[in-house]
């Protein structure tokens, strides 16, 4: 049987590839470390270089986004209750989008892919709709303030 081996240049393009695939890993995992740093050092109740919310800023009322970092802080510290008390859809989130980092990590790294959990484009729209209707919801004069 004729097997046709790789030539040099497929090989070192090949590497090359896998070394662009391996640097953009390391970086993305540096800069989340790095966020997550400073995240954890510095509580964005008590420090005002983190990003305020233009939308509360405007209208008065909390976007579905408002209390996120306040939230990734005290998941940080472990202190779930308190994270979710301030953004119950951040704390339900992370999970999943967890899962949908590794897989895609995954697929970068082996060139393999996982199942795919969320087959038709339906989840979208209903994540929107969740999305939405958290962000209603919590203007609501009976949602917990905090």
């Amino acid at each position: 049987m004729d097997q046709k081996r790789p030539g040099a240049s497929t090989i070192i393009s090949t590497l090359r590839s896998h070394r662009q695939i391996f640097l953009g890993v390391v970086l993305v995992l540096v800069l989340s470390a790095g966020v997550a740093a400073v995240l954890f050092l510095f509580n964005p109740s008590e420090h005002g270089f983190f990003p305020r919310c233009y939308f509360r800023a405007v209208t008065g009322w909390d976007c579905p986004g408002c209390g996120g970092l306040r939230a990734a802080h005290q998941l940080l510290h472990g202190e779930v209750r308190a994270a979710f008390a301030l953004n119950p859809l951040l704390v339900l989130a992370l999970p999943l989008v967890g899962c949908f980092a590794v897989r895609f990590l995954f697929a970068r790294v082996t060139g393999k892919k996982l199942p795919q959990p969320f087959q038709s484009g339906h989840w979208i729209w209903v994540a929107a709709v969740v999305v939405v209707a958290f962000g209603v919801m919590r203007n609501f004069p009976w949602w917990p303030r905090l």
